[in-house]
């Protein structure tokens, strides 16, 4: 039933998916965009989300009509204009007091954690190990979503303004490649 091999091998290619700690500049902008961000809340939403997707994701999907190659291009346009407004400074998403509270959810638990990809992947991954070890494996990486998100206020003071500024953009520029890799990945075929 649980095999350490496996719950490795999936705890660290969801690891490389979620990808928090290439996060961490995007967590930190929405904090200072909407005052707090409650980790707890977040890590909790994207762990409900991976373990419904987990077990009826294609289902869900199916049900709307959508195929999973849809649904990560509209995740990957989602993560561009997140990059594009970390690049360029620019607000695509604007701040509507409503949705203070909801910032949690949209967007830091999804698509940032549980998005598209982590989707996807989750999908492949039930087709080559065991659930019970893709479990584990979700909750090891939520462990760690939950500690990053928790520690990012200390490595925004330890960075400071001009070193977060740079971060920003260095990830800005990640996160544009990883949406269009995954825009090309799903849109071509």
């Amino acid at each position: 039933m649980f095999n350490f091999k496996e719950i490795i091998s999936v705890s660290l290619i969801l690891f490389s998916v979620i990808d928090i700690l290439g996060s961490v500049p995007i967590i930190i902008d929405l904090r200072k965009k909407f005052g707090h961000v409650q980790s707890g809340k977040a890590t909790i939403v994207s762990g409900v989300i991976m373990v419904i997707f987990l077990y009826l994701g294609e289902s869900i999907l199916n049900l709307f009509g959508i195929d999973i190659n849809s649904f990560a291009v509209a995740g990957a346009i989602v993560m561009f204009l997140l990059g594009m407004e970390m690049i360029l400074g620019r607000q695509f998403f604007r701040s509507d007091p409503d949705e203070m509270k909801s910032a949690s959810i949209v967007p830091l638990a999804f698509p940032l954690i549980a998005g598209a990809g982590t989707m996807t992947t989750l999908v492949s991954l039930k087709a080559e190990f065991s659930t019970y070890n893709i479990l584990v494996g979700i909750a090891v990486n939520l462990l760690f979503v939950y500690i990053v998100l928790k520690t990012c206020g200390w490595l925004e003071r330890k960075i400071g303004t001009a070193g977060f500024n740079i971060l920003r953009k260095v990830f800005g520029i990640v996160l544009l490649a990883i949406a269009i890799k995954i825009f090309k990945n799903h849109l071509l075929v």
